[in-house]
């Protein structure tokens, strides 16, 4: 057939040049080579945590690797595949907030040390590297305040003197702890009420269209300003939780509302003041409209050109939803170059009776593990600390946190969600990629990461009521252990 096409034709169809002296072949596509790895001769390290147990990030015994078969349909297996990997980790952390700030200024000096090796040391705690605070007030500070007078919209006013007595000096302890090295993103929870429909920084409201400019020059005069004071600012969110009307500091944006502050306002307004290498997260709200938020902001090329990412929180489930990690893997299928960040999520409803409550941890291991096989590249829980009624929150929307301080005892209480976020961001380092890992039984959640050491850390959890037994199948090399009932567990490869 192809002797008959005319010789133009011909040399295009096997794609070559007729003008050339030379035969030329077009390049063909192909895939990286995967990257090689054997688990034979390496030993996995065992750190469980289990309810009705002592063991919290326990250290158990070490388990070798043998060669092992095809698995058959009966063995319970956690597969994982080292060549294939997806994201890279940026880290795990929590919120240095006003009540944070606030608690711990509270506590004896030991127990401030205790609190901030505990959290900060990546040896003898969990290593936190990840950091979020506010914009001026929240609902997890004392009362409501801004950094400027009323009516100042060329923000000559602007002071951050109110968080030089609790919140600066925490946050700097927490950066000396963290090794110098703890990347912080900002969020604003409210504009000053005078920039708003309402009036007031509660209950919602909007942004004024003629104060767009002045709130856009506020970030930057906020970030500008902790810079100067020694607190480098890696990141920020335009708005906390845009869709909902809170009795606390709220402010309501539609996708389109914020796609037209990102490209006309806060976007070029960080560019000029030379913040433009810092990264823009939109929406910080969470799942359940988490793609119809992304792709409103992100069809824009002139918002999407600003975006580095699109964080979300967890809180979809007071509707009676479960976890939607499924919104998160549609939002990366769509913008694969756009990071997803998870920003905010807490057990609410303090109750001090409740604190030793295993499922507070296991909510917490459900969605490290979802979000992580969705995609997700850093993880940022909320208040690091509260005291022992839950707050101090200047509306009353008490909530727990891994640790809570007895403010009158001086004691810290450890929840056994501080433990189960352990297993993550103490053998989960800055830079680990995710590799591929699944489970042959839905008892078992699982995700693993292979560390720049060249470490591999699988987590797996069992949330059910029976222990189950599973080998751990590495390309043709597998061990066996046991997942203790309502345990989570991280072996460590090397």
């Amino acid at each position: 057939m192809l002797a008959k096409l005319p010789p133009l034709l011909l040399l295009s169809v096997l794609g070559l040049d007729a003008n050339a002296q030379h035969i030329k072949t077009k390049p063909i596509a192909t895939r990286p080579a995967p990257v090689t790895y054997s688990a034979a001769g390496k030993t996995a390290h065992v750190f469980a945590t289990v309810q009705g147990t002592s063991q919290r990030l326990a250290a158990g015994g070490d388990l070798s690797f043998a060669p092992a078969a095809q698995p058959v349909e009966t063995q319970v297996c956690v597969f994982v595949d080292p060549s294939h990997s997806f994201q890279t980790m940026l880290g795990i952390g929590g919120a240095l907030t006003d009540a944070s700030a606030e608690t711990f200024a509270k506590l004896p000096k030991p127990q401030q040390q205790e609190f901030l090796k505990a959290y900060y040391s990546p040896t003898s705690g969990i290593g936190y590297t990840l950091g979020r605070t506010s914009i001026h007030s929240s609902d997890f500070s004392s009362g409501s305040y801004t950094y400027v007078a009323d009516k100042d919209e060329a923000l000559k006013t602007f002071s951050v003197q109110h968080d030089e007595q609790f919140r600066i000096p925490f946050i700097k302890q927490v950066m000396a702890a963290a090794g110098g090295k703890l990347t912080l993103f900002v969020s604003p929870w409210s504009p000053p009420g005078w920039m708003k429909t309402n009036g007031e920084m509660l209950h919602g409201g909007k942004l004024l269209p003629q104060y767009r400019q002045a709130w856009a020059d506020y970030y930057v005069k906020f970030i500008k300003t902790y810079e100067q004071l020694g607190i480098p600012i890696w990141g920020l969110t335009v708005q906390n939780e845009p869709m909902a009307t809170q009795k606390w500091e709220s402010c309501i944006f539609t996708g389109e509302d914020e796609r037209d502050f990102i490209k006309g306002y806060l976007g070029p307004t960080l560019a000029k003041g030379g913040l433009g290498g810092k990264k823009l997260i939109a929406w910080d709200h969470n799942r359940d409209l988490l793609f119809q938020r992304a792709s409103t902001v992100l069809n824009d090329p002139e918002a999407a050109k600003y975006v580095w990412g699109i964080g979300y929180h967890w809180y979809e489930t007071w509707t009676g939803s479960s976890m939607l990690f499924e919104n998160e893997r549609r939002v990366k299928e769509a913008f694969p170059n756009t990071n997803l960040i998870f920003t905010e999520g807490c057990k609410e409803k303090f109750d001090l009776a409740k604190v030793d409550d295993w499922a507070l941890g296991e909510k917490y291991g459900h969605s490290l593990i979802g979000d992580f096989n969705a995609g997700t590249v850093g993880w940022t829980d909320w208040n690091v600390l509260l005291d022992e009624t839950g707050g101090p929150n200047h509306v009353g929307n008490f909530c727990f946190a891994p640790v809570i301080a007895d403010t009158r005892t001086g004691k810290l209480i450890y929840t056994n969600a501080y433990y189960y976020i352990g297993h993550f961001s103490k053998f989960i380092r800055p830079g680990a990629k995710r590799i591929s890992a699944s489970a042959n039984r839905d008892a078992l959640q699982t995700t693993a990461y292979r560390n720049p050491d060249g470490s591999v850390a699988v987590v797996v959890m069992n949330q059910t009521d029976k222990p189950e037994e599973f080998q751990l199948w590495m390309r043709g090399q597998g061990t066996k252990t046991t997942a203790a009932a309502h345990s989570i567990m991280t072996l460590v490869v090397n």
